[in-house]
């Protein structure tokens, strides 16, 4: 009996589970970044339910019922996860899964330039939160963000700690709005980003904080934010926000991502 079992089991078989567990790890990744983990959940339980009772089971009532909603199912989960599948489309047309293989070839030097504007950051977010200077600095990793520097005014210069500073001193007219870094560039200040309505976010917290978790859920990108009310830093990445850092964690933080990205 046992043999039998492995014998309809092939290598093609375990592939296909594999294939299926990793994308339900992602998707599962992906909503929890977004804060849309209980959607997921209960479409997934849908789903189960669906197959329990209609595939196993055989009952064809209920079965029949909820396979009508599955029928429809493709069209409502676009509407619901929208950002998402934009997400994901756009991480595959950024070809972020050569990025192991091109590290492979890096040499240092090219590595530590892509590190180069770091310790300007940190430096001006020093600076910026001992004066109580808001701040939010969004660093662009794999994913473009070519549509949110469209939303400000272009910069193209080199990154300048003094520069940041300039940006967001409170009576520049770009200090409201976001500043993008792309490729050791600041690309564009002044720029509108997506908010997050995370429930789980502090009430104490205002609008940079918020939009800050809202990019990193919309993108893989890093954004930093300087309080104006308490001077102190924070940063979100991945749908996550850390709070209350000091320069040096922000520093050995911000190392930390770029070498593991």
């Amino acid at each position: 009996m046992g043999s039998s079992i492995f014998a309809l089991f092939s290598i093609k078989d375990l592939i296909d589970i594999l294939l299926v567990a990793t994308l339900l790890f992602y998707l599962y990744r992906t909503m929890k970044n977004s804060g849309s983990l209980d959607i997921f959940v209960g479409v997934l339980a849908f789903v189960v339910s669906w197959v329990v009772m209609y595939k196993i089971l055989d009952m064809r009532l209920i079965g029949t019922i909820m396979d009508k909603f599955i029928d429809i199912g493709l069209f409502i989960l676009v509407i619901l996860f929208q950002d998402e599948i934009k997400r994901f489309l756009t991480e595959l047309g950024s070809r972020r899964g050569l990025k192991f293989v091109q590290k492979l070839f890096k040499s240092k030097a090219e590595v530590e330039d892509e590190k180069k504007w770091i310790l300007p950051v940190v430096y001006s977010c020093m600076n910026m939160s001992k004066t109580k200077t808001g701040a939010l600095i969004v660093i662009q990793q794999g994913m473009p963000l070519t549509d949110y520097e469209r939303t400000g005014d272009v910069i193209n210069a080199d990154i300048n700690s003094r520069l940041i500073e300039n940006i967001f001193f409170k009576n520049s007219p770009l200090h409201d709005g976001a500043l993008i870094i792309a490729g050791n560039k600041i690309m564009s200040a002044g720029c509108i980003l997506p908010v997050s309505h995370d429930t789980s976010i502090p009430r104490y917290l205002g609008l940079r904080h918020r939009s800050a978790k809202g990019i990193a859920q919309a993108t893989d990108a890093i954004a930093i934010v300087v309080s104006e009310e308490t001077g102190r830093i924070s940063y979100a990445h991945k749908g996550e926000l850390y709070l209350n850092l000091s320069s040096t964690d922000l520093e050995h933080a911000l190392s930390a991502l770029v070498e593991n990205e």
